[in-house]
């Protein structure tokens, strides 16, 4: 299937929108400081997130390889966004899907899956979780409900961690996108990760056009088990990642240049940040990606232009205490503080 241009003067369906995302400078951001941040608009996705792509790739794989049938449900556990994108491209093409989702993600991700007419199992936390703070132990209950749904309902799995689709929509497309709209001007690349699919197949799009381009792994303070350490904060509140798995199959070795850790008051205040000065409205995981960045032109990356995802849209975090404004977080935002070391 021949993908077409988001600039063409007619799309056949909201699908074929997906992608094609801008690329912009955050020179305000970073002023005073010395180089550059390139951010990649995934808000601006159909379902308000870069999930929409792989959403998109995994269930237009399984069509091709047979393993999806005409009506045929889909199921997958998500924090969210893959949920609306499925949403989107299930109903789209006509197959009924199932969202399993943890009681501690936003209200607004399930109310807006529903909108979209998914149906939304949601999923109790582990006693003493809090909501807005799902870990590794919560996302373990909601895949135990999945693979009881799945078995249900002979429902085809559009399994994210698993599925080569993930890994293949941000390879074939995500990095592209960034090399040509940059022009080639990349030097380095941080990615705050969930399933791991985003930093693999843009990295790997990466190395292959310069292997010099350096690509850091993104992770929270307290829960930075792909940097090899214990997790003493599990219950950390970035949405959409960090869930302590160290079994992501997508992240090779070569692919990964280093680790920088964020804590959940730098990514919040700086997706406030973000929103104040450059006009983007976005979430967490965003705020992590743009803290790294600075922490990166801080240290190992000073005078570097460095790529990054602004994830999905900050309308899904309103019910959270990221847009409460009667929390403060320091006049300049957090953001000038002195960069930690890599761990890689």
């Amino acid at each position: 299937m021949v993908r077409m241009s988001r600039d063409a003067l007619l799309l056949p369906s909201v699908i074929e929108a997906i992608g094609a995302t801008p690329l912009v400078e955050l020179g305000r951001l970073v002023k005073g400081l010395n180089g550059r941040i390139l951010a990649k608009l995934e808000y601006l996705n159909p379902g308000f997130s870069k999930k929409d792509r792989i959403a998109r790739q995994i269930i237009e794989d399984a069509e091709k390889n047979g393993e999806l049938r005409p009506g045929q449900a889909v199921i997958e556990l998500t924090s969210g966004n893959t949920g609306t994108g499925l949403a989107i491209v299930c109903g789209v093409k006509g197959y009924p899907f199932v969202a399993v989702m943890s009681k501690g993600n936003s209200l607004e991700r399930s109310r807006m899956m529903a909108a979209l007419g998914a149906e939304v199992v949601l999923v109790e936390q582990l006693p003493g979780s809090a909501p807005g703070r799902v870990s590794g132990g919560d996302l373990e209950l909601v895949e135990m409900r999945t693979r009881e749904l799945q078995k249900e309902r002979n429902a085809f799995r559009a399994d994210q961690f698993r599925l080569q689709g993930n890994f293949r929509a941000h390879y074939l497309h995500t990095g592209p996108e960034f090399l040509k709209q940059s022009n080639g001007s990349i030097q380095g690349f941080c990615d705050f990760v969930g399933t791991g699919g985003t930093f693999a197949g843009c990295a790997a799009a990466f190395k292959e056009h310069d292997p010099a381009i350096q690509c850091y792994i993104v992770e929270p303070q307290g829960a930075a088990v792909l940097a090899g350490k214990a997790v003493s904060r599990p219950n950390h509140r970035i949405q959409g990642g960090g869930y302590s798995r160290p079994d992501l199959q997508y992240l090779r070795p070569e692919y990964i240049d280093g680790f920088i850790e964020v804590a959940d008051e730098e990514a919040m205040a700086s997706a406030r940040q973000l929103a104040r000065v450059e006009g983007i409205f976005s979430g967490f995981s965003a705020g992590a990606n743009i803290a790294a960045a600075i922490k990166l032109l801080q240290g190992p990356l000073h005078g570097k232009t460095i790529a990054t995802t602004l994830n999905d849209s900050g309308l899904k975090y309103l019910s959270t205490d990221l847009w409460d404004s009667s929390r403060p977080i320091g006049a300049d935002g957090g953001l000038n503080r002195t960069a930690s070391r890599s761990s890689g």
